[in-house]
């Protein structure tokens, strides 16, 4: 099969032909339909952090498809049916699985990080683990349900507590960002969206966000939302992993107010501690998605309460990965897809 290989950081992914995979006792083979560029691959590609699987490895975490074979002791799934890979998954045995929060296994495997991913035409997943995918969501664009969409849904719902009613600042429209955006304003919260780009600006609107604020544009962007709310947003989420936009958000909210980080900054952000003890200020970290929402969400997106089809913004052949990888450096569109 075909399939991107990445060997080393500064080093363009090579596009070369390598052994299809067979699928082992209780594996699936997944016939690649699309698999989402993300800038977790990026870390890899421009920044050497390491991945657990020593390269050479297919990267490639945002997966849909169709069954293609099946190992032994596989039951309820044939092949030809459409699926949707989550973009890790647990032991279910440590801890963190036991009290259903797979999202943070002690034990983790993600595609394209501890085991190839979907850069490629085939890739083995856990049977346990593969998601169905109803008609109703496109099999290409659906693909980014595995991380783009997942992961917001979960710091809005589970790690934000998000109710309706709310005020919530997002810095950073990007995939991840605009998808927060729309996640919180399908819950019913007052979404204010942050970012320097009137063109994401503009999409966040369409998305649901009641106001918009180019922060290139004002002298203080958290004086600014303060301001707007009467003291602060209820909850903010920085979603870009930026220690200045980061230290922003929390700036922006009001006494109480819960800060989530959702964007991997791998500098550290300056923290009035003074201020979250006597202001009773909440900071949440949000990593990935549960198992057990995978299927919400995927419902929300074949209701048409999210959008998804819209999102996807570029499609690159396998061949051309690497200039998807550039279109991702340089921010193009909302997301791209890699199609094998």
């Amino acid at each position: 099969m075909k399939a991107a290989v990445f060997y080393a950081a500064k080093e363009p992914l090579r596009v070369e032909e390598v052994p299809t995979p067979e699928p082992g006792p209780g594996e699936v083979l997944v016939k690649v339909a699309a698999c989402g560029l993300c800038h977790t691959d990026l870390h890899y590609t421009d920044h050497g952090v390491p991945t657990f699987k020593k390269p050479p490895l297919i990267l490639g975490h945002e997966v849909s498809g169709t069954i293609a074979g099946l190992g032994k002791g596989v039951s309820g799934w044939s092949e030809g049916d459409r699926v949707l890979l989550p973009a890790v998954y647990g032991c279910g045995r440590c801890a963190m699985c036991r009290t259903g929060r797979e999202n943070v296994c002690e034990n983790m495997v993600m595609f394209g990080n501890n085991v190839d991913g979907g850069y490629a035409e085939y890739l083995l997943a856990p049977a346990k683990d593969v998601l169905a995918l109803p008609d109703e969501i496109p099999l290409v664009e659906g693909a980014i349900i595995a991380d783009a969409t997942t992961t917001p849904y979960h710091a809005v719902v589970n790690r934000g507590k998000v109710r309706p009613g709310d005020t919530v600042a997002v810095f950073g429209c990007g995939g991840i960002g605009l998808n927060v955006v729309q996640v919180a304003a399908a819950v019913g919260a007052n979404v204010i969206a942050v970012d320097i780009v009137d063109e994401k600006l503009g999409w966040a609107k369409e998305l649901g966000a009641q106001t918009t604020i180019n922060s290139a544009n004002v002298e203080r962007v958290d004086k600014e939302i303060r301001k707007l709310t009467g003291g602060g947003a209820d909850i903010g989420f920085e979603c870009i992993g930026n220690p200045m936009a980061q230290g922003q958000t929390f700036n922006s909210l009001r006494t109480g107010g819960r800060f989530v980080v959702v964007g991997f900054a791998s500098k550290p952000m300056q923290l009035n501690t003074g201020k979250v003890m006597y202001r009773e200020m909440e900071i949440i970290g949000s990593l990935g998605c549960r198992a057990v929402d995978y299927p919400r969400v995927i419902e929300l997106a074949r209701q048409g309460k999210i959008k998804v089809k819209e999102l996807v913004t570029a499609r690159f052949a396998l061949d051309d990965i690497n200039e998807g990888l550039d279109a991702l450096r340089a921010g193009a569109g909302i997301r791209s897809v890699v199609v094998p």
